[in-house]
């Protein structure tokens, strides 16, 4: 009795057995499909991302190349020594030079042979744009023999992007300090907003003074330029008249310094002749006065008679 109970219950339990079995191999079936089905679906974007990073690449590349490299900021300066025939026509030339390469004369000391058997000297400064130094210092080397040329330069580029950094601060700090002062209200604050304003406008001036000259002596070079003759010349000897012309001006100024100072003394005894009056006067008093004291002691003993 038992067994045919339990035969109606064991077919159902297996009916649901097969079912959920059936199931879950399904499930597990189509697993698979949808995890191997996806790829297919995105496989494009996948193909498209390395393209992307390839022109992403390629415009960074091409922008950096776009990109120019700062020129360094140099100061140069150079020097050179030439001997040349004449200092004269060197000197012509240098300053015709000057003004073809738009560049300035900044000082010319000349030494003109006066003593012994000396030569004709010159100095010469200058200033030309600094893309035009190696150029003029090849057509100065042409005007004789370069006895030594020096070339030097120094880096201020640090200098220079440091001290438009610091410029650029102040601005934005005078900015600030406009609208600050603007929405003051009181005239203390105003006072106060003021005198910092005009201490940090003082700063800007002088720091971009300094810019400004560190910028003038990069964009232009200094040239010293030493001249010397080629042969000594004997100084000349001057002309008989020329010396005696000479000698006649130095003796007539010589007494026309003596006559003056003559006039000075004049004028310094009349204005202190009071005083010396006085002087000459308490003087000559003294000396009457010790005369009359010795006559008052000699004149008793003479006038004794002699009792002998």
């Amino acid at each position: 009795m038992n067994n045919s109970l339990y035969k109606p219950i064991r077919k159902p339990i297996l009916i649901l057995s097969v079912l959920a079995g059936g199931i879950i191999f399904t499930g597990c079936a189509s697993a698979p499909q949808m995890s191997g089905g996806a790829p297919p679906g995105n496989a494009p974007l996948q193909e498209e991302a390395p393209a992307n990073e390839v022109s992403t690449d390629s415009s960074a590349t091409a922008q950096a190349a776009q990109v120019p490299s700062s020129r360094p900021q140099l100061i140069k300066k150079a020097s050179m020594t030439i001997v040349v025939d004449s200092v004269g026509k060197s000197l012509e030339t240098v300053s015709q030079l000057i003004d073809k390469q738009q560049g300035d004369l900044i000082g010319l000391e000349e030494q003109q042979p006066r003593v012994g058997y000396t030569r004709h000297r010159a100095t010469i400064q200058m200033r030309v744009p600094q893309n035009s130094l190696e150029l003029t210092l090849d057509e100065l080397a042409k005007l004789g023999t370069v006895e030594n040329r020096t070339i030097t330069a120094e880096d201020v580029g640090n200098q220079i992007v440091d001290i438009q950094a610091r410029l650029n601060n102040l601005r934005k700090t005078e900015t600030n300090l406009q609208k600050i002062m603007d929405k003051a209200g009181s005239v203390r604050d105003v006072l106060s907003v003021a005198k910092e304003l005009n201490n940090v406008r003082e700063s800007i001036e002088r720091i971009d003074a300094q810019l400004k000259n560190l910028q003038n002596q990069v964009a232009y070079s200094t040239i010293t330029l030493n001249l010397e003759a080629a042969v000594s010349a004997n100084a000349t000897q001057p002309a008989f008249g020329s010396q005696v012309q000479e000698a006649w001006n130095n003796s007539t100024h010589s007494l026309g310094e003596f006559t003056v100072g003559l006039l000075k003394l004049g004028i310094w005894l009349l204005v202190y002749s009071p005083y010396l009056l006085v002087l000459v006067a308490a003087g000559y008093g003294l000396i009457c006065w010790k005369r009359n004291s010795q006559r008052l002691v000699q004149t008793p003993d003479s006038s004794q008679p002699d009792r002998r």
